[in-house]
């Protein structure tokens, strides 16, 4: 039986180019680019079999399409945040009350923070990014209420992008894609690593649905390498959401129903 799925999204904001920044310079964006590229998003995620539900929209917060930075959802649990950027704190309450029907909720509380971006799983190890979003205290409660649950919670530095998924996504349980300049290979043994191609830094964030990974258009050296390697990637355009330091996995939140 294939497993069902729901991918929750969220409205791109009409006040996207005031998003925060961090490592990037701000430049343009076009608000209307920006929405046909999420709606071609949300059509891919369709397509591979997620049934895609939308919060209600949150024009007032201007990185709100990012609603992965507001929860981290496993099969047992869901985590609800506390982001490091005091702005997008309001943005979790709707996700919250999505997510408290289908599964048991805790909090990081404050002054601890988490940001979604800076949390994956591989198997049963979940990586959490050191990160001007992510602090140490945030990362000692996700340890601690995971690990009822039989996940190991494991730090890993990051230097150079706002989160650690910007530096590095599995692939699969047993293998990592990652920017070695921004990440470290060895925080991630004993699972195998794949180098994103160095003309393409910001190419190692990818989205998991089922066996097929969602990935930006603008990667074309690194799809290659995937490719190679026997991966099925899908590709959407993901230029605007880029230039407010974003990526594939921020603008969904994936779980099985």
């Amino acid at each position: 039986m294939t497993e069902r799925l729901i991918a929750f999204t969220r409205a791109v904001s009409p006040r996207l180019a005031e998003c925060e920044l961090t490592h990037l310079a701000r430049t343009p964006i076009d608000v209307g680019r920006a929405h046909a590229q999420h709606h071609q998003y949300e059509q891919l995620l369709t397509a591979l079999g997620c049934e895609v539900r939308r919060v209600a929209p949150a024009p007032e917060f201007p990185d709100s399409v990012f609603i992965e930075d507001t929860a981290v959802v496993f099969d047992d649990v869901a985590i609800i945040t506390r982001p490091g950027a005091a702005t997008r704190r309001a943005e979790v309450k709707a996700v919250e009350e999505v997510l408290t029907p289908l599964r048991p909720l805790v909090r990081i509380v404050a002054p601890a923070t988490v940001d979604g971006g800076d949390v994956f799983r591989a198997g049963r190890t979940v990586f959490v990014g050191r990160t001007s979003r992510t602090d140490e205290a945030g990362i000692a409660q996700l340890r601690a209420e995971l690990a009822p649950f039989g996940y190991a919670v494991r730090a890993v530095d990051v230097t150079g992008c706002l989160h650690l998924k910007s530096a590095a996504t599995a692939v699969d349980d047993g293998t990592v894609l990652l920017n070695p300049d921004w990440v470290s290979a060895a925080a991630f043994a004993p699972l195998e690593t794949i180098a994103v191609d160095p003309a393409e830094p910001s190419a190692a964030n990818v989205l998991r649905i089922g066996d097929a990974l969602v990935f930006a258009d603008a990667f074309p050296r690194t799809r290659s390498r995937l490719e190679a390697r026997g991966y099925r990637v899908h590709v959407v355009p993901a230029t605007e959401i880029a230039k407010a330091e974003g990526a594939v996995t921020c603008c969904s939140l994936v779980l099985r129903a």
